[in-house]
């Protein structure tokens, strides 16, 4: 965003040639769509950027279930129904859609957060959906994104813990640490099933209060 306090995220993608779009700050469907215009993309992959512990074999599969299904769907998810780990959320739309959204949506919560027109309008878009293949739902029993101190310090603790043996651990490996050690649990456990839903509960068509929970 075009926040000053990201300003050393700009020098370090500068330092490294990576490239780089910047915008508004919190409208959201704004700057993905303008990325995705200034970088010719025919489809927008959305990884949120407080999810450090995302299983990257997550993200491939939710990438390869679009591709082989395009002529299917316009927007792509593992999160309507949710059933991993909150901290792996991965959302696949055309650029095609991304405009209708971008040109459409007018709620602050459309524009903050991107996707909801989208399956909010189950009759507009064609919705698919990817489901963890263990059959588990652990969407509300752990939490593996960033917005407490408590999370940072989960974080934390999991990197500390397998980031030297295997940089490239993933979801498989997580949990068998926190089979081996539970009382990483407890460090956020608290937030488990918190998140921005609570927030728009009157709003939101299609997300129930089962969907999420209060701080």
């Amino acid at each position: 965003p075009n926040d000053p306090a990201d300003d050393p995220i700009e020098s370090l993608c500068k330092e490294k040639n990576i490239s780089l779009f910047r915008g508004n700050t919190f409208d959201l469907l704004d700057r993905h769509y303008k990325a995705g215009l200034k970088f010719n993309a025919v489809a927008i992959v959305k990884i949120p950027s407080d999810c450090p512990l995302i299983d990257p074999d997550i993200i491939s599969k939710t990438i390869s279930y679009y591709l082989d299904n395009s002529d299917k769907f316009d927007y792509v998810s593992n999160l309507h129904p949710q059933s991993y780990p909150d901290g792996n959320d991965v959302e696949i739309m055309s650029m095609k859609v991304l405009k209708k959204a971008w040109e459409k949506a007018y709620r602050d919560l459309e524009r903050e957060h991107t996707t909801p027109y989208f399956w909010e309008n189950p009759d507009q878009f064609k919705i698919g959906n990817v489901k963890w293949e263990t059959g588990y739902d652990y969407s509300m029993a752990y939490r593996w994104t960033i917005d407490y101190y408590e999370d940072y310090l989960f974080i934390k603790e999991v990197y500390d813990e397998l980031y030297n043996q295997n940089p490239l651990f993933g979801i498989n490996d997580i949990l068998n640490l926190l089979s081996l050690k539970p009382e990483l649990i407890k460090i956020n456990e608290k937030y488990a099933g918190v998140n921005w839903y609570r927030n728009h509960l009157t709003e939101l068509k299609t997300i129930s209060a089962e969907q999420t929970k209060q701080v």
